[in-house]
């Protein structure tokens, strides 16, 4: 099965700073149907102004994983980590038993992220955060691993959970197939492009939720970046 979940229908909410959209429920965005998919349970797509962002703010007990689409993000936290995450590239912050942070677009343009929440497999660790370039090039005409919690992941960004965050880049015409494996759930979205995941076509900022299938085949019917999330039930 594979149901596109078109960008036109996301929930969400323009708070002029801040114009979100979120593929589950968040925040004031409620849908019973779309509470979580397997462990995924939040995928928000955020475009923040300039000089603007998330000021300081407590989380606990979850793995967020930050993928940066334009711009840059600014994190600083009471671990006194600080970083600054660019286009392309993917930060970690693993909340455990508690974590306070802030996230600043100190950029000149607006910059676009997509937030990732998966619910980790334990609860209370050590919170931690990190970040790490991911040229787009390393990862064309395959997904790679950006954050994982499963082995063989050496170079990903570590998470607490059974679940990859994974990204690809193709070129017009270009495909590459993605083995999901048995009892195992996706959830796609086109960052920048046209795609068809197994004759389902999606266009930019589309979701595709997946389930029932070992593998799936993506092909770009323009240059495309997509982003995957690879999870338990």
């Amino acid at each position: 099965m594979i149901e596109r979940r078109p960008y036109e229908a996301l929930g969400g909410d323009n708070h002029g700073w801040l114009d979100a959209k979120h593929h589950f429920s968040f925040a004031g965005y409620h849908d019973p149907a779309r509470m979580h998919w397997g462990a995924l349970r939040v995928w928000n797509d955020d475009t923040i102004a300039p000089g603007t962002g998330f000021p300081p703010h407590a989380h606990a007990d979850m793995e967020i994983i930050t993928y940066v689409r334009e711009g840059a993000i600014t994190h600083q936290d009471n671990l006194g980590n600080k970083g600054r995450t660019e286009a392309g590239d993917v930060q970690v912050m693993s909340a455990g038993s508690g974590i306070r942070h802030s996230e600043y677009n100190n950029e000149p343009g607006v910059t676009k992220i997509f937030q990732i929440w998966i619910i980790p497999e334990g609860r209370g660790q050590p919170p931690s955060w990190g970040a790490k370039p991911f040229p787009k090039g390393d990862r064309s005409g395959q997904f790679v691993a950006l954050a994982s919690g499963l082995p063989g992941d050496d170079e990903a960004l570590p998470i607490r959970t059974p679940a990859r965050v994974l990204g690809a880049t193709l070129k017009a015409g270009e495909s590459t197939t993605y083995e999901l494996g048995t009892e195992r759930l996706a959830y796609l979205v086109t960052a920048v492009g046209d795609i068809e995941v197994d004759g389902v076509a999606l266009s930019a900022r589309d979701g595709a939720a997946i389930r029932d299938v070992t593998r799936f085949t993506v092909t770009a019917r323009t240059d495309a970046e997509v982003v995957l999330v690879d999870t338990a039930p």
